[in-house]
């Protein structure tokens, strides 16, 4: 693990854009920020890559926003920045309906057209064009990288202080074990659910995308499984900067993620064929109308199931021929 992270990690610094584009030659390439309600993040997101990522230099050929069903003003801001929108559900037309942040990434990789895709989320503050141009730095300079995972520090801002990488709660309380116990190759990561990637197209379109927040844990497995560990790297992006869930709902993206992996660990034989855990989780809120006697609490009751995108490539003949704004 120290050798790899040694070999394969490198800092957003080292790219500049004017670099880049000497590098990346021929190649074309698609930043993808999958949105849901994020009117009040993806304008700046959106204005800055194309400011300093297209009309300055062009690195960037092609920038979309994944419209996820939102019900503010997202595409419209989005499109105003400069973006092309896209909808989730008419890049899904004659797909099964999923629900969640893996679907709109599988849609936004299917509108795209890029040699090489990055992913970044669009409700990030203070953005700045490195998350773009550290994550293609290695896909773009070097043959044998296939994918490049962000990694960052993440303040968690409290109401009388901040503490500087409290952020990752999830990942440090479940999902760094869990990739522990099983994949342990993996173990190098240092935020293995960074909602910041890229990766080449031939590979992205190769692999399934779980539905819901399992996406993350479910790409880096199957990646290591597709093209090893060797072909995996990683880029420190510095500060990342965004708003924060509470506890409730990081416990239901957490029980995703544990879905997520008891699939894997079928595919490989570690956990009994033909059986799933409950896809209910039950969780207690505080006072409420509907709190039970001697409780105090309501009992909420969440559907955390997840569902998954075949391979883009097994569905290319499907998809409708024209993109349409949301």
């Amino acid at each position: 693990m120290e050798a790899w992270a040694t070999y394969r990690t490198t800092s957003a610094s080292e790219w500049t854009p004017r670099r880049l584009v000497r590098a990346k030659g021929d190649s074309r390439v698609s930043v993808v920020l999958p949105a849901h309600n994020e009117e009040a993040t993806v304008g700046a997101i959106v204005s800055t890559i194309r400011e300093h990522l297209m009309d300055r230099v062009a690195l960037v050929d092609e920038l979309i926003v994944v419209d996820s069903r939102s019900t503010d003003r997202t595409a419209r801001v989005a499109r105003a920045a400069g973006a092309e929108v896209v909808g989730q559900d008419e890049m899904t037309r004659g797909l099964p309906r999923l629900t969640g942040k893996g679907d709109a990434l599988w849609a936004g990789l299917a509108a795209a057209d890029g040699d090489v895709v990055a992913f970044i989320d669009a409700d990030l503050r203070e953005f700045r064009p490195h998350f773009v141009t550290g994550l293609l730095g290695p896909l773009l300079t070097d043959p044998s990288v296939e994918f490049v995972k962000g990694f960052y520090h993440r303040p968690l801002v409290g109401a009388t202080s901040v503490e500087a990488d409290g952020g990752g709660r999830v990942t440090e309380l479940m999902a760094r074990p869990l990739l522990n116990l099983f994949w342990p190759e993996l173990a190098g990561f240092v935020q293995p659910l960074a909602g910041e990637y890229a990766g080449r197209r031939g590979v992205l379109e190769r692999v399934p995308f779980v539905s819901g927040y399992g996406v993350e844990t479910a790409m880096l497995i199957d990646l290591l499984d597709l093209v090893g560990l060797d072909a995996l790297a990683q880029v420190d992006l510095g500060e990342r900067k965004h708003r924060h869930q509470d506890t409730a709902a990081l416990g239901r993206m957490s029980a995703q993620i544990m879905l997520t992996a008891w699939s894997r660990l079928q595919r490989r034989g570690w956990a009994s064929p033909g059986t799933a855990p409950a896809a209910l989780l039950t969780q207690f809120r505080r006072g409420g109308s509907d709190a039970l006697p001697n409780l105090e609490r309501e009992i909420v009751v969440s559907d955390v199931s997840v569902e998954e995108r075949p391979p883009l490539a097994e569905l290319r003949h499907r998809l409708p021929r024209r993109r349409v704004a949301a």
